[in-house]
């Protein structure tokens, strides 16, 4: 559920571009480009940046590619965005954050009724999106409390940060001692039937917010390691999988990847899942490459593992509400509301784009 990136997976949203350039023959960053007979996301990626981390891309066109991220019709033209998250090579980061402060300030309701503050909770350690030591907790922090005043909110609201993930949805929000929880992964609740005991208890329990993100999750194996070269994903049978504690599955088990295929590990945190790997403990490590990327550069050792190209699934983050919460639903409307409106004006990829640039030059 909790991750940290890779300086070139800047991710952007379609629907914040006001101007773009002509469409490139190639493919170039800070351009746009026409899909050719043969390509995918991953050789447009290396293309442009260098490396197979489509993310950007595809958050870039999410519209255009969320139905089916793995088959690009020729003649679709996409974003591809700068290196350094910029949507074109003539646009500031930040500009719409202030755009819209500005206009939230001046709309300001005079509503003075007392309304309880929304309590937030979420987790440190979960760079660049969740975490006190960064500007405004965490870009998805700063989303939540961003959401609270726009779509017409304007709601106090405190965070609070609890370091135990499954404390949230074990005690926290079903207690009511917490509202609403930053942030987590929604499985395909409409796949109940093929879904594991905490998956659907995601989906029986607990209340979705609209996404706030969307990320690709990646296999990653030693390079000499006995899957590298899988390419279905029935070719991982026999597998023991390592994904951190409090990180659903429901991804994998859509895809068949349930026991006795393959068998599971879950540690509490996602570096054990790097160590265990790299001591051959496990055969794959699947999560998102922005957390694998950040936990091989602490150990040293981004030059012994490999990232299958051919097969990743796809997973959304959301703030989460208790069913027992009887105002959940009204929150989720609120944030809702808010999270359309950033979508809408381009603030969503400021915020992601802004607390990208800030965890990367604070890496250097």
């Amino acid at each position: 559920m909790h991750k940290t990136p890779n300086s070139q997976w800047l991710t952007v949203v379609a629907a914040a571009v006001v101007s773009l350039p002509l469409a490139a023959s190639a493919q170039e960053a800070c351009t746009t480009y026409t899909v050719q007979d043969g390509d995918s996301l991953g050789s447009i990626a290396q293309a442009a940046y260098g490396s197979y981390d489509y993310q950007m891309i595809f958050n870039a066109n999410r519209d255009a590619l969320a139905a089916n991220p793995n088959s690009l019709p020729v003649g679709l033209q996409l974003v591809l965005p700068c290196e350094d998250g910029r949507l074109t090579a003539d646009q500031d980061l930040s500009a719409v954050i202030v755009a819209e402060t500005e206009k939230q300030d001046a709309n300001r309701s005079e509503d003075n009724a007392y309304k309880p503050p929304l309590k937030f909770v979420t987790s440190n350690d979960w760079m660049p999106f969740t975490d006190e030591s960064l500007t405004g907790g965490g870009i998805f922090v700063r989303m939540a409390t961003t959401a609270m005043q726009r779509g017409g909110n304007d709601r106090d609201y405190r965070i609070s940060y609890v370091n135990d993930w499954m404390a949230h949805i074990d005690v926290l929000l079903p207690s009511s001692a917490f509202d609403v929880s930053i942030a987590w992964e929604s499985p395909d609740c409409t796949k109940l039937d093929v879904l594991g005991e905490f998956s659907v208890r995601m989906c029986t329990e607990f209340d979705f917010s609209l996404p706030i993100y969307e990320t690709a999750y990646a296999f990653n194996t030693l390079v000499d390691g006995k899957y590298a070269e899988a390419r279905e994903f029935t070719d991982y049978a026999g597998a023991i999988i390592c994904r951190p504690e409090a990180w659903p599955i429901s991804d994998l088990e859509v895809q068949g990847l349930v026991s006795p295929l393959v068998s599971y590990v879950h540690p509490k945190s996602t570096l054990e899942c790097a160590e265990m790997l790299l001591k051959g403990e496990v055969d794959l490590y699947s999560i998102e490459a922005e957390t694998s990327t950040s936990n091989f550069e602490e150990l040293g050792a981004t030059d012994k593992v490999v990232v299958n190209p051919a097969l990743a699934t796809f997973i959304s983050y959301h703030f989460l509400t208790s069913k027992a919460n009887p105002r959940g639903r009204s929150y989720l409307a609120m944030l809702n509301a808010g999270i359309t409106e950033m979508r809408e004006s381009g603030e969503w990829y400021d915020i992601l784009a802004t607390g990208l640039a800030e965890y990367n030059a604070q890496k250097q």
